[in-house]
């Protein structure tokens, strides 16, 4: 990946007063008291709000992100047998190719294809004794007709990774916890996922059967999670007053709480519900996302809040279609069979059987 200065954000988009969610420079954690402290408190304001803000000063360049959009294209604009080579359904971790309407939210098709990528660690023992969830750890399927994907989409995971941990810790001190509250439930091996997808853009007024989701509304399932938008918009959050779009803003990430900071701070902060909206037809757009969570063999404990934060702790939401779950591989687990029913059929049939 090309090594350059961080990424400068731009101004908003003209003839607009002000961005759909704050904006808040990373930087500024690392600032003078006054400047650290105002800091937090607007971090922590805009997850209690929203449960989702733009973030800037994250120190990613400019170079390492056109890289990643470059190698996204050329693998979608790969043949097909190529991308179906490293179809997820050969793998029992839930990583590789996805055609468009294969993932499911709330059980609709999502209209986006797309790769996942998770952290490169070896396969766990699945025996009889072994958790059902020990089978969502394994190594990664990598295209042979695009090797350079490999390292720049790992170099990108770690870089994520090291701006997602640097924001767990501010918010650790917005919510009054000492800054390594979250440093046991991620270290050595947190949950590393980095998708890349593609929208493709249709006609849904003309095309029968097609709906306008790009991918449902939904919470994420870990801790935090970025959202690196390309040019085209798409994505929305559902805030107090409604659906808002939420544009790509040059130099910047879209954060967002998942279930596990929902979980952990018994619903102080709640997790931001999100969309994506299907461009066009004609046009498609591009975004990575990249999800961190805690460890799968760990339970989210309930930081022991300040009374005045813990007074306004409202729970965790109670959703019978999505029971938010305390050990964490459980929750995963739970999500990745909800999303990728022709995965769950071919290497967890076993716990389908059991359920039904």
């Amino acid at each position: 990946m090309t090594a350059t200065s961080p990424a400068q954000p731009a101004p908003f988009a003209a003839g607009s007063s002000e961005p759909p969610l704050p904006i808040l420079d990373l930087s500024r954690l690392d600032g003078l008291a006054a400047e650290r402290a105002l800091f937090l408190s607007e971090l922590r304001a805009a997850i209690r709000r929203f449960g989702a803000f733009y973030v800037t000063g994250h120190g990613v360049g400019q170079g390492t992100l056109d890289d990643a959009f470059a190698l996204s294209r050329r693998f979608f604009d790969l043949p097909e047998r190529d991308k179906l080579a490293i179809e997820m359904v050969h793998s029992p971790h839930f990583r590789g190719y996805t055609r468009a309407g294969w993932e499911r939210t709330r059980g609709r098709a999502d209209w986006r294809e797309q790769v996942d990528i998770g952290s490169e660690r070896p396969t766990l023992p699945t025996g009889l004794d072994a958790p059902a969830w020990a089978r969502l750890q394994g190594p990664n399927q990598w295209p042979d007709a695009l090797p350079e994907l490999r390292p720049t989409v790992l170099g990108l995971q770690d870089a994520l990774t090291d701006v997602t941990t640097r924001l767990l810790r501010g918010v650790a001190l917005a919510i009054g916890q000492p800054e390594d509250a979250f440093d046991s439930i991620i270290a050595d091996a947190p949950t590393q996922l980095v998708k890349l997808i593609r929208y493709p853009g249709h006609d849904t007024t003309r095309e029968e059967g097609v709906s306008g989701q790009g991918v449902g509304p939904h919470k994420d399932s870990g801790l935090l999670t970025l959202v690196l938008q390309h040019q085209q918009s798409g994505l929305q959050a559902e805030t107090a007053d409604g659906w808002v779009d939420v544009p790509p803003i040059p130099g910047t990430f879209v954060v967002n709480a998942g279930e596990l900071l929902e979980l952990a701070t018994d619903g102080y902060f709640r997790a931001a519900v999100h969309q994506v909206v299907t461009p066009a037809a004609g046009i498609d757009r591009l975004s990575i996302a990249f999800f961190l969570g805690a460890r799968l063999d760990v339970r989210v404990p309930v930081l022991p809040l300040p009374p005045d934060l813990a007074a306004e702790a409202r729970g965790p939401e109670r959703d019978p279609d999505n029971p938010l779950l305390r050990n964490v591989g459980e929750n995963s687990l739970k999500s990745r069979l909800r999303s990728h029913p022709d995965v769950a059929q071919r290497h967890y049939a076993d716990l389908l059987a059991a359920t039904a």
